[in-house]
């Protein structure tokens, strides 16, 4: 098995070496577009469609902007490379390792890093392109918590005391937690090995494979309340009306609600890490027949002005000049740092160890 994912790495690495413009040159771009037809663009959120029609104002161009789920996404690029009628232009993937191995590893999607913006995005996060990456992060109950988060490790999770109260999507239907599982065992388990003896007073013995599948299965036997949406853990963790305190783990861009009377909280001090990023690769679909759209799509994404409705709701550019509103809720871009971050060097292992980790999870939950 290990020389096959050996070879994939490799395949992937190869075909996801960022293709870099020449020069950038904005105005030619923009001639060469008005003879193309209208710019389709896909994402999982729904400011994709905001963003397709500021962009298609800004140049004078038409676009389209539709919100898709992740496994739809995928599903349309590679029906039309394999019916050979493309229409999509651009597609943004909240799911790299799928996105990889299903759209990159056989050609049917195109890195493109703009050359003029290769100085401020990160060489981590070129390599595939990133657009955003979402913050998905340990959060509590401030009415019910005056003191701040009652817990500051991620192993007190794994207390009876919070059986039954931590809410989350389930790991079977969200990849994204998987992919973490996976991220934590390759890059951080010595942290989760530490954080362990710290939280028990004692160096951890486990009969698992590491220190990371160990919390996983912990985590699991003590019944998280598993929701089908980041909104309705945030509901379990922060409606106005709430008596019971739960602990949630879901995306910062719920905590826009709070204005509305939701009372959520990020767990600062948690460690050895308050969350995780979650990127969204970018790509140009092979064969499109609006590439000069595409590229300059690609390139607005990435200025101040493409990302900032994402940017309110905590999503961090992968432009390093980019930074967030002072408006955003959570307060997130102060503690980037403690995230871990996602490295897409062992993408493909996140993907071939899927359902590895679904199933420590679905037989610690028994």
């Amino acid at each position: 098995m290990k020389p096959i994912i050996a070879l994939l790495v490799l395949c992937v690495s190869a075909i996801t070496s960022p293709v870099y413009a020449e020069s950038f040159d904005e105005q030619a771009l923009v001639a060469a577009a008005k003879n193309e037809p209208p710019l389709h663009v896909y994402d999982s959120t729904g400011k994709i469609k905001e963003q397709a029609k500021k962009f298609a104002a800004k140049y004078g161009l038409e676009a389209v902007g539709t919100k898709s789920k992740v496994t739809q996404t995928i599903n349309i690029v590679v029906n039309e490379q394999k019916a050979g009628n493309v229409h999509a232009g651009v597609v943004v993937v909240s799911d790299t390792p799928a996105a990889m191995v299903q759209l990159i590893k056989p050609g049917y999607v195109e890195n493109y890093v703009p050359s003029d913006m290769a100085q401020a995005v990160p060489a981590n996060m070129q390599n595939p392109l990133f657009s955003v990456s979402a913050s998905n992060v340990f959060t509590y109950n401030t009415a019910l918590n005056k003191g701040g988060c009652p817990v500051d490790n991620i192993w007190a999770l794994t207390d009876p005391k919070w059986k039954g109260h931590i809410a989350m999507q389930d790991p079977l239907g969200k990849p994204a937690f998987t992919n973490w599982f996976n991220q934590l065992k390759k890059h951080h388990d010595a942290d989760m090995a530490k954080a362990y003896e710290a939280y028990f007073g004692k160096p951890l013995k486990t009969d698992m494979d590491s220190a990371t599948e160990a919390w996983v299965a912990a985590l699991a036997h003590n019944k998280p309340l598993l929701t089908s949406s980041d909104g309705n853990a945030a509901e379990a963790v922060g409606a106005p009306d709430t008596k019971e305190n739960f602990m949630g783990l879901f995306s910062t861009a719920k905590f826009r609600e709070n204005k509305n009377g939701m009372t959520l909280g990020m767990c600062t001090d948690m460690k050895p890490f308050m969350g995780y990023s979650v990127p969204s690769s970018m790509f140009i679909v092979k064969g499109t027949p609006s590439p000069n759209a595409a590229k300059l799509f690609v390139h607005y994404m990435l200025t101040a002005e493409g990302i900032a409705p994402q940017a309110i709701d905590g999503k961090v550019s992968s432009n390093s000049n980019n930074k967030l509103p002072a408006s955003e809720p959570s307060g997130i871009g102060a503690f980037l740092s403690a995230l871990t971050p996602y490295n897409a060097k062992t993408a493909v292992d996140d993907w071939n160890t899927r359902q590895d980790w679904q199933d420590v999870w679905s037989m610690s939950s028994l």
